[in-house]
């Protein structure tokens, strides 16, 4: 009861959230919530699909510490819907070419190894979250059409099939008002997901009354059991009603569809959920991410150069801010990562629950220690001049007075990470800079400074001596000096926390970084 009592107080955006949840539920009187999430296995699942499910599990473990009432997350497939297009960043082109239209469980897998493209794709989502232990309920539209779950709202949706039209058809063009139908016959013939206007609708029979595109001939089929499939606004607002969803997400250029469905919710007697709208994920060039072009950067992409937690800490970050997803944002999003960590150690209770480590760990984040930071550790695999791991975890043991199992396994594991990423994405950028007589002059007096100091010397003293040198070659322009050493000594315009690197690489071994740089290789 005492911590359900301070997180009211929290201000941290899944406390928001779930706080506009628990005054929804309490208004009326349900005993479970539930939060869904939906994706479309048209295209192989993206790092975007992960995150709001992600996000959507910071809500419920932040309702969870406010509220006893069970909640549970559904991660909803939209599997039924037709192939419209080929996605470019898949094999077998000309075989899923054949079969455009086909609902997607009826679709070949290009890669040979599932039932159908849908299972394919939905087997990849659920292999990502079952890695990250999320709690969800997965539900395949397929199975849920097919097996009658969602017939008596489907029934609904019949009996208000002129609501429906009305609320649809002034957010539509032209011509696109004169074939839209919410619902979507499957053709009996080719097993196509029919776009035709409906002629007849039947509510005794249940069912519609289409043309056959290329026949002719007038068909009637029933709206139940799987032989329909609802247009997506239609299908988003009749689940919401089905299932009884408390709280979706959605991007930004999802708004209009969301007013749309909860219209359509509400004329079948639904409740629409409460609602976060976050900004959209972007790839290197600012363009929308997406299924079908596989641009941005994969989940198995961003976890070949960190740990999970970084990729969970850059979700948590600001949702109504845009984000890119590209492989430079990794560096900081460890770093900004683990200094959470270091700072929930040091905060009150309170303050705790704002931090985004209480929210990526649900309340109990690991203590590592005084751990080197991500891009520490990356200058140092350039100022030692390898990619031997082992070696790179002596320096980092010297730093770091945490010897607990925990603690070095992660260590272990930032340092392969760290020569992973600076193969292959820093070691062709750097590029090497002959110091000019001014800067030659200081990093001369400043191995004069480290020569009297040794690695007993703190991080402090090591950041004071820096500061002693360049004040008496740069005067005011102190930034021009740190720039001087991280371009002479790493080939970059920005760096480490200079103090803090020749603790971790050690007094002697920056003396002869800079001697090396300065031309004096037997030094």
């Amino acid at each position: 009861m005492l911590l359900i009592n301070r997180v009211q107080d929290a201000r941290s955006w899944p406390f928001g959230e779930a706080k506009k949840l628990l005054l929804r539920i309490e208004k009326i009187g349900k005993s479970e919530v539930i939060l869904e999430t939906g994706y479309g296995p048209s295209g192989l699942p993206h790092i975007g699909t992960f995150g709001e499910v992600l996000r959507t599990t910071f809500i419920m473990n932040a309702f969870k510490k406010m509220s006893n009432i069970p909640s549970k997350i559904i991660v909803f497939s939209d599997d039924m819907d037709g192939l419209r297009k080929v996605p470019s960043n898949v094999p077998n082109q000309e075989l899923l070419t054949k079969h455009l239209d086909m609902p997607l469980t009826n679709v070949p897998d290009p890669f040979g190894e599932y039932l159908s493209f849908a299972h394919h794709n939905n087997s990849m989502l659920r292999r990502f979250l079952d890695s990250f232990g999320f709690e969800y309920e997965f539900k395949s539209s397929t199975e849920m059409y097919k097996t009658g779950v969602f017939n008596d709202h489907l029934f609904k949706l019949l009996e208000h099939f002129n609501d429906v039209m009305d609320i649809m058809l002034p957010s539509l063009r032209e011509e696109r008002q004169k074939t839209y139908s919410p619902f979507l016959p499957i053709c009996k013939r080719t097993g196509k997901v029919l776009q035709v206007p409906i002629e007849e609708v039947n509510i005794p029979s249940k069912s519609i009354v289409y043309k056959d595109p290329e026949t002719g001939a007038r068909e009637e089929i029933s709206v139940l059991d799987g032989n329909c499939k609802l247009q997506w606004k239609a299908d988003w607002g009749m689940r919401w009603a089905a299932f009884g969803v408390d709280y979706e997400m959605n991007g930004k250029d999802l708004i209009d569809s969301f007013k749309l469905s909860s219209r359509i919710c509400k004329a079948i007697g639904g409740l629409p959920p409460e609602n976060l709208t976050y900004e959209l994920f972007l790839d290197d060039d600012g363009k929308k991410i997406s299924k079908s072009k596989g641009n941005g950067i994969s989940m198995d992409e961003w976890l070949a150069y960190a740990p999970s937690e970084s990729l969970a800490y850059y979700m948590f970050q600001s949702p109504k801010r845009a984000k890119r997803l590209y492989f430079d944002v990794i560096p900081n999003a460890m770093d900004d990562y683990l200094e959470s960590i270091t700072k929930f150690q040091m905060e009150d209770d309170d303050r705790r629950l704002d931090n985004p480590v209480y929210h990526i760990h649900n309340g109990n984040p690991p203590d590592y220690g005084d751990v080197p930071k991500f891009s520490m550790i990356l200058n140092l695999v350039q100022a030692c001049s390898t990619s031997d791991e082992e070696i790179l975890m002596r320096f980092i043991k010297k730093y770091s007075s945490v010897t607990t199992k925990e603690s070095l396994n992660f260590m272990s594991e930032m340092a392969k990470f760290a020569v992973r990423y600076y193969n292959d994405f820093i070691a062709n950028t750097r590029v090497s800079v002959i110091p000019t007589e001014l800067q030659m002059n200081a990093l001369k007096h400043l191995v004069n400074e480290l020569e009297k100091m040794d690695d007993i010397s703190s991080s402090t003293d090591f950041q004071n001596a820096i500061f002693e040198s360049g004040k008496k070659f740069y005067s005011n322009e102190i930034r021009d000096w740190f720039v001087t050493l991280y371009s002479v000594l790493f080939g970059a315009e920005s760096g480490p926390k200079m103090g803090s690197f020749i603790s971790l690489y050690g007094v002697k071994n920056t003396i002869n970084l800079i001697n090396k740089k300065l031309g004096k290789e037997g030094s």
